[in-house]
């Protein structure tokens, strides 16, 4: 049950009506249906926060306070992927927004809505503190993140503060959904509103378009290549989080009897454990995969990140013979600041439309002209199997799959949304049969987030009877760790599992590549990367931030238990960590690239 309310509660005011510029931004939030801001405070939006405060009285939206403004970010990421609305995260001037500039490029490349607000300082000369605001203070501080928002503005007064609110909410979740930023300035936020000075519309009244369907030629065309093919093959890429959506993509698989391919980049968009799944999810498409593609005379790639990544792969072997349908909505977004339109793709039929409403428009084409009978024989398309875990001495050391077999046998009953699992997790070991059974990554591909994005998936969770789990690699966690205590002061209940190899290994193993390659010692490796001597205290470092910890697990044998200990407490209400000590390496999915370089990753 969510008992944030219960948290950070004001003394009562006198409940008077608006009589700051400050209010009416904080009036907006609550009018928009906002439920919680993360924040890191500053002095540039003092006035902004005492409305929210005091006259709101930290209620609808609540205040979530965070040690960094990276984590504030991720946190309002992390919550949207569960919730399928805003939260609303808020960073000092300048700096503050600069510390959070890769959250919200993740949030970006994820096309994840969250509602940043900033502020500024006097930009007028005169008026400017000594030192302090001429460092931060920016005459244009949209301009630092513009490539990367959908939409960013600075109002001069309280009218301008209502509608561009209004417009930021619109924007943020029309689809291509992502983040927008509103810069309020310091001075105007501490202006007393004048009698009348302001109306707040009826916010209903500004509501999102409906995302945009596909064309009928284009739906008219899909059906005819699916209704032909012998071999068709879906790619499901960002897709919702919705049961609807979810049972849409089965039928129109089992409809077609095409083989569905499934990333670990995208949020579960499809049950694993389905016999039209083909192999098993990773950062790439898998080997299976990309046999299947191969034979496919149709694919029809829904929003697939990087579909033209996807088909180079194949390209030595003389491409991709079957037709290509691409769906997606992205050219409604990009200005190609950090390429993030990625490569090029062929498209015999380019759809503009949402994925999910173009599922179910082939859905209801293709049933009516094939009479409602299904074109699946039954069959079941080739799959990855998991290899047996073997019996184990008790005082081994820990694999990066033993983590998954491991969770795997602890989980009970517990219902578990994997927020984000390391490079070496072993996806052939577990299914997702759900679409919150796994979050995807981060979108920007930075390190620092999951630590917070965890706990905004927490959060929204604390609405439904599942808990949220972070399998984190120990690297990426210490750049975001000190998110920790916010789930500590809250009692956000997510469960930390950190495969610690003691290194940044994904860098070994580029250093490994480049050795070979110039033929050099590979036995330097690990020179620059290896986090040790002295090793990371993680359980310390959780419990000094009021997080319950336990670990260096370094057995085997250890390892089930401990995971039982920690699923209990998330469950019982609060976080946790276990510190897992694992030895460097990959599983097979990760092995393998998309451009066919490998790499063991087992040396150490």
């Amino acid at each position: 049950m969510n008992q944030i309310g219960k948290f950070d509660r004001p003394v009562a005011g006198d409940n008077k009506p608006m009589e700051w510029v400050s209010d009416v931004s904080a009036e907006m939030l609550r009018k928009l249906g906002i439920k919680y801001v993360s924040l890191n405070p500053g002095a540039s939006y003092r006035g902004f926060h005492d409305s929210i405060v005091n006259y709101l009285g930290n209620e609808e939206p609540q205040m979530l306070l965070c040690l960094h403004e990276d984590h504030a970010i991720s946190i309002a990421h992390g919550y949207s992927k569960v919730a399928d609305e805003m939260m609303g995260a808020i960073v000092h001037s300048n700096v503050g927004l600069m510390h959070g500039l890769m959250g919200i490029f993740n949030a970006w490349c994820d096309r994840a809505p969250i509602f940043v607000m900033g502020a500024t300082g006097p930009v007028d000369a005169p008026l400017r503190r000594p030192w302090i605001d001429w460092i931060h203070t920016a005459k244009d501080q949209g301009a630092l993140l513009r490539n990367y928002v959908k939409y960013d503005d600075e109002p001069r007064s309280a009218e301008a503060i209502v509608e561009t609110m209004l417009r930021a909410n619109i924007m943020a979740q029309q689809a291509p959904k992502g983040p927008v930023y509103v810069c309020f300035d310091a001075g105007l936020q501490e202006t007393p509103l004048k009698e009348n000075e302001v109306t707040i519309p009826d916010v209903s009244r500004f509501q999102m378009a409906d995302p945009p369907p596909a064309s009928d030629e284009a739906v008219s065309a899909t059906v005819e290549l699916l209704a032909g093919a012998k071999n068709a093959v879906l790619m499901f890429g960002r897709m919702s989080a919705t049961t609807e959506g979810w049972e849409n993509r089965v039928k129109l698989a089992e409809l077609s009897g095409a083989g569905v391919v499934t990333d670990l980049k995208s949020r579960a968009s499809f049950p694993t454990s389905h016999a039209l799944h083909v192999g098993s999810p990773s950062n790439w498409v898998s080997p299976l995969g990309q046999e299947e593609m191969m034979t496919a005379d149709v694919i029809i790639s829904f929003d697939w990140i990087d579909l033209a990544g996807s088909l180079k792969p194949l390209t030595p072997r003389g491409g991709v013979p079957g037709k290509i349908v691409n769906c997606t909505v992205d050219s409604y977004v990009h200005n190609g600041w950090s390429a993030d339109h990625f490569g090029l793709a062929p498209a015999d039929i380019p759809v503009l439309a949402d994925p999910d409403v173009f599922v179910k428009q082939l859905l209801d084409a293709l049933d009516a002209k094939l009479g409602g009978k299904s074109q699946w024989d039954g069959s079941a398309k080739p799959k990855v199997e998991a290899p047996v875990q073997e019996d184990k001495a008790p005082d081994a050391k820990i694999v990066p799959r033993d983590i998954a077999y491991a969770l795997k046998e602890a989980r009970g009953d517990h219902k578990l949304t994997l927020t984000r699992v390391p490079l070496g997790w072993a996806s052939e070991s577990w299914d997702f049969d759900h679409p919150l059974d796994y979050l995807g990554n981060d979108g920007g591909g930075g390190l620092g987030s999951p630590a917070g994005g965890a706990i905004g998936a927490a959060l929204a969770l604390m609405e439904t009877d599942r808990n949220a789990v972070a399998i984190v690699g120990d690297g990426d966690f210490m750049q975001g760790g000190s998110a920790l205590w916010t789930a500590a002061h809250y009692k956000i209940p997510v469960l930390y599992i950190i495969s610690n190899n003691r290194s940044n290994f994904n860098d070994e193993v580029h250093q490994e590549a480049m050795a070979t390659q110039r033929n050099r010692p590979v036995e330097n490796r690990w020179i620059g990367q290896r986090i040790d001597e002295p090793a990371l205290d993680l359980a310390g470092y959780a419990r000094s931030q009021g997080v319950q910890a336990d670990g260096p697990i370094e057995k085997v044998g250890d390892l089930v238990e401990a995971l039982k200990k920690g699923l209990a407490a998330v469950a019982a209400g609060e976080p946790y960590l276990i510190d897992v000590v694992v030895e460097p390496g990959y599983s097979a999915p990760m092995v393998t690239r998309a451009s066919g370089e490998a790499s063991t990753g087992t040396a150490s």
